[in-house]
């Protein structure tokens, strides 16, 4: 057995850019990987995962206190791989190098390889698996690489989605092994053609023989201009392929008559401008009819009034095969089509009116939850229940299934549940249509279950996107794809504040904990939860422990950030809840961990709030940081990410029980140690290609290695220091830093006498775009998950579409107070605040509000005119602002106001807005304007050369600012 005393090789080193690649890699597989057995939000990568555990598991061959029969056991396993320098450096090298090999899909299930390392971990722990507990196993990556590795494992969740998930994953898969794949494919078929014998008529096949994949619907609402009523149907786009050999849309035509009718036709465009704007956007309706437009509140109250509309939705057009033609092909809907779907809405009245053996009725009438809860935007549109997600015939075929799945065996009806969970995902009234993969595009994945006014209703007894036998063949892949995992382990629902284990029970504690209000695991969960437990009414993980009464998945015990919820005792969900359950779940960790244990918790939140209430509960809990390892799992390039700070990282925290004895800690030495330390985090950091928002949040692990492994931290007068301010603190250190390397100071405080210095506005730009830099995963990183388009209502996702880059609110107040820069005396300038988002504003904005209506060329007339007076650029040549604009700070903070006399006060340029002015003038070819003001400044000093190299290496590459601050700054070099 490892020491107590011994360190593990996770505290010590780790190889994060090798597995940060192969972890970025395994992102972009979608087929093939356990992954596909059913979605699952914020799934780990098995490559961190197990890289991590083997971290966590093997001791530092450098340690003084690390076993010599570990090292020699280790370095004739390694030899098998690769050759071993000499030493114990050599050893620990080859340790890293296998560990950041073995993060390698591809070598996930090699014969060597695991044996290695299975090898490598009894080395370390015996002949008795270490056990390894995750308390919140969700999607099952941590015990599923556990078992991989050799080890124990006991998984559980509160989720009866995530144990149904974890069952399969961890106990029937491993048990049955791949022969479960081929009886699933046999027992899918039985299922797939005994509901076509049911459901054939409500999915008739063209007279030529063509057979429909796909029916596009729009929901619509009456025009309420008093001359017009027309029915406007609400679609986005009215592309239909959008490849360029068989592009395809729809183009809308007004029939005259009281009122108007709207019709389509479906045509070939010859390019983008041909295909109509789309007639709804920001849920505002435009009339095709008039032109008139529908307000948000009249188009929701509309919808409403219909439970969301998707039952009385427009046909648009339908997708078929047609025997010998390549291609999807596309036509207009005709009787045939409408009489079907009458008789699927008939069919499912009967079928609801016949409650099932359990008394539950066939179609899903359990209640959405509240409106503004986290994460749901759909019941301002009318839709109250579960089952007004769906259409009716969507409704008739997915209750067919469920009582088709009932009849088969536990493990097999596990595994059709599951692909009912994927065909759910595809089979609802949100998915829209994809008009370049031509296929329904799955919405759940996105952790927000948001309005859509066109859908697609893919056929699912087809064998075409959204058709069972392909939801069941993805499934299948997962299966297959779990080579190498002989062990089983047993999950079970349960809360993480209360452990089943006893004391002293594991070796590891490494879990992957709630995202404080990032994602409510609960409530999306429960779209496939209505219908798998109509499936499987017998299964024993799909219920509610603590509460009988409650017919979907369990919510009180749920730590999430929500105040619309309440916790069994009748609290809000705030901040303090989700401090206080995190500390119960720590707690519990120490108590069942062994003495020479060592645990991990993952987390990749970018809101300061959830890192401070999931910091508050570790440390409270009795753990201190012992290491920290940000490791790429994240497509950096997915829509979310583009312009704003997404991280692309997962900051793993290694930690250890507190000791019970720990020494008071002296706040002015924590103060002294934060700097160095975070100084050299940085250059290590960026080294690995860590960058941005990700660097930001990666150094609050090691500075909280000073702070959590004191009892506490007092000041020389006796006050205890708070987290909350020491990670202020973190925050400013990490600020000053960035400072001094992008513009060559952290502020005019703290620079050199007689150093130059820039401007608030200045620093607050470099820091922004500093903070927006991507990390780099190595990779070309996968395409945007489905559904993660922006919706409206998406508040980050408004801002970022006005231009200019987009960052939290609460990361920019964090980084400008402690360094003294007052943003609201920058808004309107160089920033916006709206609605808790902070966006910076684009060249073009501000050429407009630096420099009046006629922009850069009223300017630059200007300079051509004085061009050897430029000491005073005016700004505001033409126009005074004469209204205060309004600055919205969080969404639960308050707001501020900037006076016009304030402005007026600041109408002198800054070197910033000189930067930006030589930039219009490059843009727009004023080659003399340009010429006198850049000498002008040459001749003012280095600020502004330094302010632009600076912005120069800030810009994201191929934007249009860097390409203008370089031709600029060329123009300079060759003076």
């Amino acid at each position: 057995m490892i020491p107590k005393e011994c360190k593990r090789l996770a505290e010590v080193d780790f190889p994060i850019a090798t597995v940060s690649r192969h972890s970025a890699r395994e992102k972009s597989i979608r087929h093939g990987h356990p992954s596909t057995l059913h979605l699952w939000w914020a799934r780990r990568p098995l490559g961190a995962c197990r890289s991590m555990l083997l971290g966590l598991l093997l001791p530092d061959p450098c340690d003084d206190h690390c076993p010599g029969d570990f090292r020699a056991k280790a370095r004739k396993l390694l030899e098998k791989t690769k050759p071993v320098d000499k030493g114990d450096p050599g050893l620990r090298e080859a340790l890293l190098r296998f560990i950041g090999d073995f993060a390698n899909w591809d070598l996930s299930s090699n014969a060597t390889y695991l044996e290695v390392a299975r090898g490598l971990v009894k080395a370390a722990h015996g002949e008795e698996p270490p056990l390894v507990v995750d308390p919140f196993a969700g999607g099952g990556s941590i015990p599923l690489e556990a078992l991989r590795l050799g080890c124990d494992a006991f998984a559980s969740d509160l989720n009866p989605v995530a144990c149904l998930i974890l069952k399969t994953m961890l106990e029937d898969i491993p048990r049955h092994g791949p022969k479960l794949a081929e009886e699933l494919r046999r027992v899918g078929a039985e299922i797939k053609a005994a509901a076509e014998k049911e459901l054939a008529e409500f999915y008739p096949p063209d007279p030529d023989g063509a057979r429909p994949i796909a029916y596009l619907w729009a929901r619509t609402v009456r025009c309420e201009a008093p001359d017009c009523g027309a029915e406007i149907p609400l679609a986005r786009s009215f592309w239909l392929c959008k490849k360029a050999e068989r592009r395809r849309a729809l183009r809308p035509k007004v029939v005259a008559g009281k009122p108007p009718r709207v019709e389509f036709e479906i045509f070939t465009p010859k390019n983008d401008r041909d295909v109509p704007p789309g007639t709804v956007t920001r849920a505002k309706a435009s009339c095709v009819a008039c032109g008139r437009v529908l307000s948000p509140d009249r188009v929701r109250a509309q919808l409403r009034e219909r439970h969301g509309g998707a039952d009385d939705a427009r046909l648009l057009a339908v997708v078929t095969l047609q025997p010998g033609m390549s291609g999807r092909q596309y036509r207009s809907p005709v009787e045939r089509d409408f009489n079907a779907v009458r008789k699927a809405r008939k069919a499912l009245e009967k079928l609801a009116s016949q409650p099932l053996e359990n008394g539950l009725s066939p179609v899903p009438d359990e209640p959405l939850p509240p409106q503004g809860t986290l994460g749901f935007r759909v019941q301002l549109y009318g839709m109250t229940r579960w089952g007004d997600l769906f259409s009716a015939r969507q409704k008739l075929t997915l209750t067919t299934l469920a009582r088709l799945v009932e009849r088969e065996s536990e493990t097999l009806g596990r595994l059709l549940a599951l692909t009912i969970g994927k065909l759910v995902d595809l089979a609802n009234a949100i998915c829209r249509w994809e008009p370049v993969a031509e296929c329904p595009r799955n919405v759940f994945g996105s952790g927000r279950v948001k309005p859509s006014w066109d859908f697609a209703e893919g056929v699912p007894l087809s064998d075409s996107s959204g058709g069972l036998l392909v939801c069941l063949e993805n499934l299948i892949a997962g299966i297959t794809s779990l080579t190498g995992v002989e062990e089983s382990c047993s999950p079970q629902v349960s809360p993480a504040q209360r452990s089943p284990l006893p004391d002293d029970a594991c070796q590891v504690w490494f879990t992957d904990p709630p995202y404080y209000d990032a994602i409510p695991y609960a409530d999306l969960s429960d779209v496939f939860y209505v219908w798998q437990k109509r499936a499987l009414p017998g299964e024993p993980l799909l219920n509610d422990p603590f509460d009988p009464n409650n017919r979907l998945t369990p919510k009180l015990l749920e730590i999430v950030e929500d105040e619309v919820k309440r916790s069994g005792d009748g609290k809000s969900k705030d901040r303090s809840f989700f401090a206080t359950e995190m500390e119960s779940v720590f707690r519990q960790g120490r108590r069942i961990l062994m003495r020479d244990a060592v645990g991990c918790v993952v987390f990749a939140h970018k809101t300061t709030e959830g890192w401070e209430a999931l910091i508050s509960g570790m440390i409270n809990g009795g753990w201190t940081v012992t290491g920290s390892w940000p490791i790429a799992t994240e497509a950096g390039h997915r829509l979310r990410a583009r312009d704003s700070a997404a991280l692309v990282t997962s900051v793993h925290l290694i930690c250890r029980p507190r000791d019970a004895h720990a020494q008071v800690g002296d706040w002015a030495h924590v103060l002294r140690q934060l700097p160095v330390l975070v100084a050299d985090w940085m250059d290590h950091l960026g080294e690995e290609g860590i960058r941005g928002a990700d660097l930001v949040f990666a150094c609050i692990g090691p500075a909280l290695e000073i702070f959590s492994q004191y009892s506490k931290v007092e000041t020389p007068e006796g006050r205890v220091v708070q987290l909350p301010e020491f990670l202020e603190k973190i925050w400013e250190t990490v600020g000053r830093k960035a400072l001094e390397r992008v513009l060559g100071t952290a502020d005019t405080r703290t620079r050199k006498a007689g150093a130059p210095s820039l401007e608030e506005d200045a620093r607050l730009t470099a820091l922004f775009l500093w903070t927006l830099q991507s990390t780099e995963a190595g990779v070309e990183a996968a395409e945007p998950e489905n559904g993660e388009d922006v919706e409206e209502d998406d508040e980050e996702g408004q801002a970022a579409s006005k231009g200019g880059y987009t960052l939290i609110y609460d990361v920019v107040r964090r980084f400008a107070q402690p360094l003294g820069i007052h943003l609201e005396d920058w808004e309107g300038r160089v920033i916006e605040t709206e609605k808790g988002v902070v966006r910076l504003l684009g060249l073009d904005e501000r050429a407009k509000r630096l420099f009046g209506e006629e922009g850069a060329d009223a300017v630059a007339d200007q300079i051509e005119e004085h061009a050897a007076d430029l000491g005073q650029l005016m700004l505001f040549p033409e126009e005074r602002r004469t209204t205060a604009p309004r600055v919205k700070a969080r969404k639960k903070g308050g707001g501020a106001r900037v006076e016009d006399k304030d402005l007026q006060a600041r109408k002198e340029a800054t070197t910033l807005d000189r930067v930006h002015m030589a930039m219009l003038l490059q843009r727009s070819g004023r080659s003399n304007a340009l010429r006198n003001l850049v000498e002008s400044e040459i001749e003012r000093g280095p600020e502004f050369e330094r302010l632009a190299n600076s912005l120069s290496a800030l810009y994201p590459k191929g934007s249009e600012e860097k390409r203008l601050l370089d031709a600029m700054l060329q123009a300079i070099r060759r003076k």
